[in-house]
């Protein structure tokens, strides 16, 4: 998936991958494997990449080792990924210890509503992977258009679908015109 969000950039920020390769001074056949999925690039390497997109390292660096299924690529998923924005918390109300299952987790998000009940209860806290990959199904908090939510990522009709776990609350089917992002994979 890195070597994807890399041609993505690249190619978003109009630079060709020999103009990458000399600014980043690593070899094109090589940049070219990093870009097909072929091959990681070292953490001085990324760097290098990084610096020469004028992107942030860790964003992408929390890409690093993973894959997108056939399903994540179809729907475009790693359109939706933020390679160029960190969240900004104007308020850490504590320290919460992260369970060991989770210790991919980035940071707690303190639920805002009971869209997830019974699973996750209005007031607690949700342990967020950012840019974690979410499969069908998966549950994930997503930036759409103002608006924070935790939801079930769906895939259904070429869309994206989120769905709450409570009954009560509707599904909003994510249109192209929505500003729709994908913050990270929640765990419970």
């Amino acid at each position: 998936m890195i070597g994807n969000m890399i041609s993505k950039i690249r190619k978003e920020k109009g630079i060709t991958k020999t103009q990458l390769a000399n600014q980043t001074k690593i070899n094109i056949g090589h940049l070219t494997h990093i870009e097909k999925g072929d091959r990681n690039p070292s953490h001085k390497a990324l760097k290098s990449i990084c610096y020469a997109l004028n992107i942030p390292y860790q964003q992408l660096l929390y890409t690093y080792d993973k894959t997108l299924s056939e399903e994540q690529i179809e729907y475009k998923y790693i359109d939706h990924i933020s390679y160029n924005q960190v969240p900004a918390i104007s308020k850490i109300d504590e320290y919460i210890a992260c369970p060991y299952d989770f210790s991919n987790a980035s940071f707690a998000y303190k639920v805002p509503d009971d869209a997830m009940a019974p699973i996750i209860k209005e007031g607690s806290y949700a342990f967020v992977e950012i840019n974690g990959l979410l499969d069908n199904r998966c549950i994930g908090l997503f930036k759409l258009n103002d608006e924070y939510l935790i939801r079930r990522l769906m895939y259904k009709n070429d869309k994206f679908v989120l769905r709450a776990d409570n009954k009560e609350v509707k599904d909003i089917t994510v249109n192209s015109k929505d500003n729709f992002q994908i913050i990270g994979r929640v765990y419970i």
